[in-house]
């Protein structure tokens, strides 16, 4: 496929906003696809360029995109960034230049779907010191071949934000319609192999080769999620269930073949070097080859530090041995996804603790196992006790459904809301924090965009807005007078009283009185609020919530 029809249906698929009739495009486009094209197509037109189990990153900032941009279109960086600004977005402007540079300046050979994605990887795999230059390089010869459609869908990609509506779910049912496939069958590959390419490529072969998926070792699948809910209900729904502490710490995956370990965060991003000390308590605590989920936590005088503790740890790059004296950290392991080569996640959640218990020897969190509210409620406050956010009920017969947040996991919390967030945008503070950004555009997402939904300027020490500066300086896309627009890639935990409906956000909801609870750095883009899940916070809003037990 040639890179300018790809782009010609991401300009088709953006000028509408009907997800049946997405996915009837995106269907009519795979079975034409050759095995090495469709992978790329499906993770391009979600704005992926990796499969998502993959670590690997781009590694092009927005800086590095406008200099190339501005090379190849003949102007300096600020001309680009102007553009930027009128448009209100990268792929128009750098579209825009393409449009008006000299066509005789560059030679042009023609992109096709493959080779973009060689360059792409190409670049990605560029390290050492002269690794930025290189990559500008890289960047120049794409867009020097690119025409300016092309150029506005190549920008997006490189930064991983597509901007087409289309979302995870639009293209599994793209894929089971492409190949007549019951879209279950699909959704079930996806959990297992985590790499929706991967997927397509199996579905155009058959029912058969899509059944047969397994977990891989060192292929991270994404995490199962819990949702809000009640003791009451749960007891009332399924009889007796699992209680277990919630911990106020950081997900794991740990993935262990023979002597070999790695440790995945909660972003499936690679922690192995930063936690040599947890590696070595759980090569300790079995002799099988498994894949394990689990939550880390920091420790101080037998009692649990507070989450930014662990973040410090999962941060750390350099003085690794120093970090490990100063910070303690102990694995809760829960759940087993896989073991000496089968995979378990169809299982129901009772026989996977059995088997957990049965390979691996320490560090598996404790469970209650009851159908009575009030031995639950005991469980509840003993946590709170102990210092942990509270507890987790878990249904027995339940599979585990990675990436999914469904009613099997059920958290209980203390009367706190908060709401996981992406920052898109700031404005600059004012006062002595005029050089720093002191309020926060926050969005929701729906079918692979972001919807803007409230903002957030309180609850933050002059540390932490230092802090968040630093993280999100080198995401500024463009500027307005005082308002700057972010490549998504932060998260915010934000507190709040209630949700109205509003006019004043895409999204139609606004919080009230937001309160910056947190960074989530151990979560990405794709783990924030949907708007469904707003929604249905508002209808249990507006029905009188539901039980919380107080400590």
């Amino acid at each position: 496929m040639l890179f300018i029809d790809f782009s010609r249906c991401c300009e088709k698929l953006e000028g509408i906003s009907g997800r049946l009739e997405m996915i009837d495009i995106i269907s009519r486009e795979l079975p034409g696809l050759t095995d090495e094209e469709l992978p790329i197509f499906v993770r391009f037109i979600m704005g992926r360029i990796f499969p998502d189990w993959s670590s690997q990153k781009l590694g092009i900032g927005p800086n590095l995109l406008y200099e190339a941009a501005g090379y190849v279109a003949g102007v300096k960086k600020e001309n680009v960034i102007t553009t930027i600004n009128k448009t209100g977005d990268v792929g128009q402007a750098i579209e825009e230049l393409l449009a008006e540079k000299s066509q005789t300046t560059f030679f042009h050979e023609q992109l096709d779907l493959v080779r973009v994605y060689r360059e792409l990887t190409s670049i990605a795999s560029q390290e050492g010191k002269k690794s930025q230059r290189e990559k500008l390089l890289a960047v120049r010869r794409l867009l020097g071949n690119a025409h300016p459609l092309e150029g506005r869908y190549l920008a997006r990609i490189m930064l991983e934000e597509l901007r087409i509506g289309v979302g995870e779910g639009s293209v599994r049912e793209a894929i089971a319609k492409a190949f007549s496939l019951d879209s279950g069958l699909v959704e079930h590959a996806m959990q297992a192999l985590n790499d929706l390419g991967e997927v397509a490529r199996r579905a155009k072969a058959g029912a058969d080769a899509l059944k047969d998926v397994h977990i891989t070792p060192f292929h991270p699948v994404r995490m199962m999620l819990a949702q809000q809910g009640t003791i009451a209900d749960m007891i009332a729904d399924h009889g007796a269930v699992a209680a277990e502490f919630k911990y106020d710490g950081s997900r794991f995956q740990f993935h262990k073949k023979g002597n070999w370990a790695r440790m995945y965060s909660r972003r499936l991003e690679d922690v192995t070097g930063a936690l040599p000390d947890v590696i070595q308590q759980l090569l300790a605590s079995t002799e099988h080859d498994v894949i394990i989920d689990g939550e880390v936590i920091a420790v101080k005088d037998g009692r649990p530090m507070p989450f930014q503790s662990v973040l410090r740890r999962f941060r750390r790059k350099h003085d690794v041995a120093e970090a490990q004296e100063s910070i303690q950290l102990v694995p809760n392991v829960f759940d087993i996804l896989y073991l000496d080569g089968a995979t378990l996640i169809d299982l129901p959640f009772d026989e996977r603790r059995r088997r957990l218990v049965s390979a691996v020897r320490f560090y598996i969190a404790p469970q209650v196992v009851s159908d009575n509210k009030e031995t639950i409620e005991m469980t509840y406050r003993e946590a709170l006790d102990a210092g942990h956010e509270g507890i987790m009920l878990k249904v027995l017969s339940s599979p585990y459904t990675p990436g999914m947040r469904g009613k099997n996991w059920i958290k209980i919390k203390p009367a706190v809301d908060t709401l996981d967030l992406a920052v898109i945008g700031a404005e600059w503070g004012e006062g002595k924090r005029a050089h720093l950004f002191g309020s926060f555009l926050l969005a929701c997402q729906k079918d692979g965009k972001l919807l803007p939904l409230s903002r957030v300027a309180t609850g933050f020490s002059d540390e932490q807005l230092t802090e968040v500066y630093d993280l999100l300086k080198d995401a500024i896309l463009s500027t307005s007078k005082k308002e700057v627009a972010f490549e998504p890639s932060l998260v915010f935990e934000v507190g709040y009283s209630e949700i109205q409906t509003s006019p004043t956000y895409e999204a139609g909801f606004a919080l009230r009185f937001p309160r910056f609870i947190r960074i989530r750095d151990d979560k990405g883009i794709t783990d924030i609020e949907t708007l469904d899940g707003i929604r249905e916070r508002y209808r249990q809003q507006a029905k009188g919530g539901g039980e919380t037990v107080q400590k």
